[in-house]
């Protein structure tokens, strides 16, 4: 029969058969459970007493069985320290392991994911005090869809005064990460009669797939210079999906007669303009561009996260609305999820309202910058491979050297040796004919495996004939090439 017990420091549910008796149905039942491996190896066990009151025993019979099981080797007894697991036997059958995750690359020069050995623990624990020697018992219970009102309110008074965005609490909503936000708000679009959305080309793959999935076609909107080319958005055009601080996977920022002209666009189309300000706080020559949203409040929905400055396990990003999507977004939150987790929000808020929130992004900034540089003078010893974008993020393009190795080629060597990056083909609606080249992440290897990550990418590029020639200047791979205006030039190939 079923039988449960608990102690201060065990609660466990066995099967105990007393058909052969109540000594040998609790012998079998312990054998069972540590064979099973429910019971681990240095488990404590309930006293004798505790656990004969718990399954109606006596207090004979457990010490009996207890006595019998320490003989066979499957607990430990000491005086003062109670009885304890001593682990599987020999000849007992290993319980089935269970299965594993892939294991994690040896360099990891993926894009977009930071340093989380940076995270800040002290802060966020130090926060996380705050927060509970103050949190009224509210706090524990439901949430609400639209998010914590401390949040809300912290990230407006935040992102006003970095990003120079335009809001207040009541026109943000908190999600699950930006892929839950991209979600929510493309399904609104979609139910709201929304049928077409432009999206960049190159562009983020699983993220156009997201709005694709929600029910919008997309069409592809070319980039080139100066970001995307915004003055093929037509009359039918409902949405456009846009990176305008930071082009991904370009990195150029939009430039500004084309901010002019998007939001132009959107004020007499009636166009929504969806901005992914992704690692808008990370620009390492100058002041960060301001957000598009500042420009046109009413027609842009501005999209941050902290899985670029904190780490993406927190699963914390916001929707800043035009004021008539606050509501339609707001519930389809609460049909989705109900709404986020509250002590995380709460802890972000404290983290942003006693500016170690700041703190930490000027620390990473720094760090970021100076891996930046390395990796671009690494890059000048491999001649054709040309590096694009502005001082910014967490990635470098590198476009490749037309008499070189393809871009399948280069990734299978970095897979050997044991770096992990990405491919900017796959990036292309259409990857048939399209450029190639890499995207390489400085930002999640710590910074003592740092210069490792760089030793195992030069070799892996310079490998089996990686040298070619072309280029090699200060203004392919070792800078940044710019115009007149200011924005970077890629090659013709790269211009729809």
């Amino acid at each position: 029969m079923p039988n449960s017990w608990s102690s201060s420091r065990l609660d466990l549910h066995i099967s105990l058969d007393t058909a052969a008796g109540r000594r040998s149905g609790l012998e079998s039942a312990l054998r069972t459970a540590i064979r099973q491996g429910r019971l681990p190896a240095g488990t404590l066990l309930p006293s004798t007493r505790g656990l004969a009151g718990e399954l109606g025993l006596s207090r004979g019979t457990v010490s009996a069985a207890y006595g019998q099981l320490v003989e066979e080797g499957h607990l430990t007894t000491r005086p003062g320290s109670g009885t304890r697991v001593a682990g599987v036997p020999r000849g007992a059958r290993a319980a089935v392991p269970p299965a594993t995750a892939p294991s994690a690359p040896r360099h990891d020069l993926r894009p977009g994911l930071p340093d989380i050995s940076a995270f800040p623990a002290r802060a966020w624990l130090a926060a996380t005090r705050r927060v509970l020697t103050h949190a009224r018992p509210e706090v524990f219970g439901a949430g609400d869809p639209q998010g914590r009102t401390e949040l809300r309110q912290a990230l407006a008074d935040y992102l006003g005064r970095t990003r120079g965005v335009i809001t207040s609490p009541d026109r943000i909503v908190i999600t699950s990460g930006y892929y839950q936000g991209l979600s929510l708000l493309s399904g609104v679009l979609a139910a709201g009669g929304t049928r077409t959305a432009a999206v960049e080309d190159p562009g983020h793959n699983v993220f156009r797939a997201v709005v694709q999935r929600s029910g919008l076609a997309t069409t592809a909107l070319p980039v080139d210079d100066r970001g995307a080319r915004v003055e093929a958005l037509t009359q039918e055009t409902g949405a456009v999906f846009l990176t305008p601080s930071h082009q991904y996977p370009t990195g150029v920022p939009l430039h500004p007669s084309r901010r002019r002209t998007v939001c132009a666009w959107a004020r007499s189309t009636g166009g929504l303009i969806v901005e992914d300000d992704y690692d808008g706080e990370y620009r390492y020559d100058r002041r960060p561009v301001g957000a598009l949203q500042g420009t046109a409040p009413e027609h842009v929905v501005y999209c941050g996260t902290v899985s670029k400055t904190l780490g993406p396990a927190l699963r914390l990003a916001w929707l800043v609305l035009p004021s008539h999507l606050v509501g339609p977004v707001t519930r389809a939150r609460l049909r989705a999820d109900l709404y986020n987790e509250t002590l995380g929000q709460l802890v972000l808020a404290d983290l942003i309202g006693t500016h170690a929130y700041d703190r930490h992004i000027r620390a990473t900034r720094q760090r970021y910058r100076r891996r930046r540089e390395l990796l671009l003078a690494r890059l000048t010893d491999r001649p054709g491979f040309t590096a694009h974008g502005v001082p910014a993020g967490l990635h470098t393009l590198v476009t490749l050297p037309g008499d070189g190795p393809a871009e399948a080629e280069l990734l299978a060597r970095c897979t050997r040796h044991g770096v992990a990056l990405r491919g900017l083909t796959e990036l292309h609606h259409d990857p048939a004919g399209r450029p190639q080249g890499l995207l390489i992440g400085f930002a999640a290897p710590s910074e003592r495996a740092f210069p490792a990550a760089l030793d195992a990418l030069s070799t892996a590029l310079a490998s089996e004939g990686g040298d070619h020639g072309g280029g090699g200047t200060e203004g392919r791979a070792g800078g940044d090439t710019e115009g007149r205006d200011g924005a970077l030039r890629l090659p013709p190939t790269l211009e729809a």
